[in-house]
């Protein structure tokens, strides 16, 4: 995303300097950013502590989303918006140690938490305009390239807000044991720089919200379409938590086999992040094409995923693929043929997070309540995102 390495190395510079994070930045930079904080974000104990909040937003989303169903017990034609909230919602208590409030009912237009949603929207569907269009932003400013910049600095302004009052928070905090603190907190106490914090935030809250909650779009949608898998989730969830009001834990989710390998499948037909790019660092041959330094190759995830050479009945959604014994041959699939969260080194930074809220969204949804779907079916469009195009009009029947 040139747009973006441009706003951090150039148009605010001032603030970004030597930190500019792990989003659109590359080489040495990225490599010093990303050391100082993939550890508490990747480590599995740190990412389990999040189970019990992230379960609490989302009992209230699901609380949320019964009481906006219409007389037919369909939710609203802008319900696509409401799933944003409560992605937010999870990324703030995750980024930022606060509840934004984002699930608040009659959330007005101009509030905190919808301009945030609205910016990130912005910032990542109109790349592909700032870029792939003639780019006249590299040379006049043009109205794309101001707003772009004005919802840019909004992120900081809202990041720093926050990560400045955890600050005062953590100064006043007894006990400074890593178990105990929180992924900000650890990474506050760790770095004497507070501005590590402040950027790490924003790249999550940048790239976190619109990804998290096109891809939760595209899988409801698939439930809903798929009576048959769905209930096989609900049976496995049955047997899971015998009570529906039975705390979450890492074990619960452990044993929710069946729900990922649901997930995975929709991640392999309807990859919502559609590739992953890298430009290379030196001359390279692939499949016999020399390529030279500095090109950007893009490895297509939404096309390997669906290639009968790299995937066994590729044209079926088969969630049992995932569940294959080894020697299984009947669902063989290349490993690389679909990475939802790409691979190597600059994997995605949040993919545990992401996958956690995903899975507790679910296995809190599906537990007590059916989701169907009764209109012309949606056809999946390509954005920044690959999601379903349309009016997500889901009815939600208590169980």
């Amino acid at each position: 995303m040139p747009c973006l390495v441009y706003y951090k190395s150039v148009v605010r510079k001032d603030f970004f300097g030597a930190l500019p994070g792990v989003v659109g930045v590359h080489g040495e930079q990225w490599r010093v950013f990303r050391t100082k904080v993939q550890k508490p974000i990747l480590q599995l104990h740190t990412v389990r502590k999040y189970i019990q909040p992230i379960e609490e937003v989302t009992q209230y989303f699901i609380q949320r989303m019964c009481e906006m169903r219409d007389e037919r017990k369909e939710l609203p034609a802008d319900f696509d918006n409401e799933i944003h909230k409560w992605s937010l919602e999870c990324i703030g208590r995750v980024a930022l140690d606060v509840r934004l409030g984002c699930l608040r009912p009659n959330l007005p237009r101009d509030s905190e938490p919808q301009k945030i949603i609205d910016a990130a929207k912005y910032a990542l569907r109109n790349v592909a305009i700032l870029e792939l269009k003639a780019p006249f932003w590299r040379y006049v400013p043009t109205p794309l390239w101001t707003r772009y910049v004005r919802n840019m600095d909004y992120f900081i302004q809202v990041c720093t807000k926050y990560i400045d009052a955890a600050v005062e928070r953590l100064k006043t905090k007894r006990s400074v044991v890593e178990s105990d603190l929180s992924l900000l907190e650890r990474i506050l106490a760790a770095e004497a720089d507070p501005k590590t914090a402040y950027i790490f935030a924003l790249d999550l809250i940048l790239v976190g919200i619109d990804t998290i909650s096109m891809a939760v779009c595209s899988i409801l949608y698939q439930l809903a379409t798929r009576p048959d898998e769905q209930e096989k989730i609900h049976e496995e969830l049955l047997r899971v938590l015998p009570s529906v009001d039975t705390p979450l834990t890492s074990r619960h989710l452990d044993q929710m086999l069946y729900l990922r390998a649901f997930v995975k499948e929709v991640f392999r037909m309807y990859s919502t992040v559609i590739g992953n790019g890298r430009t290379l660092q030196s001359d390279t041959v692939i499949s016999g094409y020399r390529i030279p330094k500095g090109v950007q190759v893009v490895f297509p995830t939404i096309v390997t995923g669906n290639m009968e050479e790299h995937v066994n009945r590729a044209a079926e959604f088969l969630p049992e693929r995932w569940l294959k014994g080894p020697g299984d041959s009947q669902y063989r699939i290349h490993p690389f043929a679909s990475l939802p969260y790409g691979h190597g080194a600059r994997m995605c930074l949040g993919r545990r997070f992401a996958d956690l809220e995903i899975q507790i969204l679910l296995a809190k949804l599906i537990r007590s309540y059916r989701l169907e779907y009764h209109h012309k079916p949606l056809e999946y469009k390509v954005t920044f995102m690959y999601a379903p195009d349309g009016n997500l009009t889901l009815r939600l029947i208590p169980r």
